[in-house]
């Protein structure tokens, strides 16, 4: 599966955003390798498709064209909290389902149904927790690479504040991520 033409079908008028989507995600996709590079097992025993958790965290963020965040010449009318599952619908549209769900639950460490109705969120209502051990890597992976400080990996000190700052259910899943993947 060609990522790089599936990105250029949809951000061809949209370069700058473009690159930012590509250097983000591959800063992501690299450290989600590495990850695997770390834990052998889980492509030995086939837990892991290589192939698959690259593509996939090549794809994770294909949704922001359609939000609103200027400072990273996002334009499109929707609120940032919804690039996940609008690009988990492109995906899907494209015929990519497997991916589309790494799309859709690599927000923060996860969104339940209880935060969105809490924090009233503009999602549909349902989970959107990583459940694959591919889910888990890139929604991990991702936390380290900001789309707004392109040449800065973010430190595990500000993550996990970051991360507190949406409450003890949060932290808590991820402090699993961190011990799953380290």
């Amino acid at each position: 599966m060609d990522y790089i033409a599936l990105i250029d079908k949809y951000y061809a008028d949209a370069l700058e955003l473009r690159n930012i989507l590509l250097t983000h995600s591959r800063q992501v996709a690299d450290r989600a390798l590495q990850i695997l590079d770390a834990h052998p097992q889980w492509e030995e025993q086939g837990l892991v498709d290589r192939q698959f958790l690259e593509e996939a965290a090549m794809l994770h963020d294909i949704g922001i064209i359609y939000c609103d965040a200027p400072k990273i010449y996002c334009f499109g009318p929707h609120k940032y909290i919804e690039h996940g599952y609008l690009g988990a619908e492109l995906l899907r549209k494209e015929g990519l389902p497997k991916h589309a769900l790494v799309a859709e639950r690599h927000t923060g460490t996860g969104i339940t149904v209880e935060q969105i109705e809490r924090e009233e969120l503009p999602i549909p209502e349902r989970e959107y927790c990583p459940q694959s051990l591919e889910e888990k890597i890139i929604c991990y992976a991702d936390k380290f690479y900001s789309k707004s400080h392109l040449n800065e990996e973010v430190a595990l000190d500000k993550i996990k504040y970051n991360i507190w700052k949406y409450g003890h259910e949060a932290f808590v899943r991820w402090q699993a991520l961190e011990a799953l993947c380290k």
